[in-house]
């Protein structure tokens, strides 16, 4: 008795879009390039992510409560971090305010909520300045200028973190109207050179004092000091 082999075929899956479209295109003629190009355009637009739901490090938590609670971040830090996002991302305001919104809590939360009754659309700028003024000090640009004339450095410390404390405080000056953003790499330079009282040599190889009319940005300054 003969033994018939049944043989049942499969129907293979259809492509997905947007692979099916790619597949199911015919070649053009002889042209590899047009099938290198439609994958390479394809792999493009699988990988890119969209502007609100791309990646990014979540500002940590501030409250606006002192002394500053364990696990939550200084106003100054946080501001800090919260600026750098609201300047450099590319996602929208709708966003930002949203990111800013999820990392506050408690009486710094309660700011910005009624800053968003008044204005609903109110800018993310506009309310890490809510922020500040709420939970920041008092001083004045000019008393802030002041300060930042006082600068030393530190037995000890390095010629780069000097810098960058004058840095900091330059960027606080400026913010509050102490000084115009145009005289703001000359004054940088000037205090170095006042105030960094531990590293006369490198203030000498730098030639700090010849610059003074057409003084380095903070990066570049920042990178002599470190090259030498």
């Amino acid at each position: 008795m003969k033994k018939w082999m049944i043989v049942i075929a499969y129907e293979s899956p259809t492509p997905s879009s947007p692979l099916k479209s790619l597949l199911e295109e015919p070649p053009e003629s002889g042209s590899a390039e047009s099938i290198i190009r439609a994958v390479g355009d394809l792999l493009t637009k699988m990988g890119t992510p969209s502007g609100d739901n791309s990646s990014y490090r979540r500002l940590r938590v501030f409250s606006g409560t002192l002394p500053t609670p364990v696990g939550e971040e200084s106003l100054e830090h946080w501001l800090e971090h919260a600026r750098l996002m609201v300047e450099e991302s590319e996602c929208s305001p709708k966003e930002k305010r949203r990111r800013i919104m999820e990392s506050l809590k408690g009486p710094a939360l309660a700011v910005v909520k009624a800053v968003r009754t008044a204005d609903p659309e109110v800018s993310p700028a506009r309310c890490l300045e809510a922020i500040e003024s709420a939970f920041g000090s008092a001083e004045t640009g000019e008393d802030l200028y002041f300060a930042f004339r006082l600068l030393q450095q530190q037995p000890k410390e390095k010629l780069s973190d000097f810098l960058r404390r004058v840095e900091l405080s330059l960027t606080k000056v400026v913010r509050r109207g102490g000084l115009p953003t145009s005289r703001a790499d000359r004054a940088r330079v000037e205090q170095l050179l006042r105030g960094a009282i531990h590293s006369d040599m490198m203030l000498v190889q730098l030639k700090l004092r010849e610059r003074k009319e057409n003084p380095p940005s903070f990066l570049e300054l920042l990178s002599e000091i470190r090259s030498e």
